[in-house]
């Protein structure tokens, strides 16, 4: 497994976290925050920031190296974070601080 600037993407998989294995897991309807994603990787792609075919090839290659324990689903995220970092549009401490607003929003509800 890889270190430095993408520790922080690889510290999100928790220890219950488990690549699906069965067709009906693959299988379902997408969460809203993965149509979201979806929508905002269309908007980087059109604005040129991020090319969805580069994206899509980054996406099979590192899903099955660097990112293969992750659900099938949570790849797409991890693998679109990855490439921004690649590109200076967000660096390691700006991703880990805005990861960590997420989560004391969430744990204030």
């Amino acid at each position: 497994m890889t270190s430095g600037p993408y520790e922080v993407l690889l510290n999100t998989l928790g220890p219950a976290a488990r690549r699906e294995s069965t067709l009906p897991e693959l299988d379902r309807k997408p969460d809203p925050w993965e149509s979201s994603m979806q929508a905002t990787c269309e908007c980087l792609s059109w604005r040129g920031a991020l090319d969805n075919l580069e994206r899509r090839h980054a996406e099979d290659e590192l899903g099955e190296t660097i990112y293969q324990d992750f659900p099938v689903r949570t790849r797409s995220v991890v693998v679109t974070a990855h490439a921004l970092m690649d590109l200076g549009v967000i660096s390691p401490e700006e991703l880990h601080a805005r990861m960590q607003a997420v989560r004391e929003r969430f744990h204030r509800q």
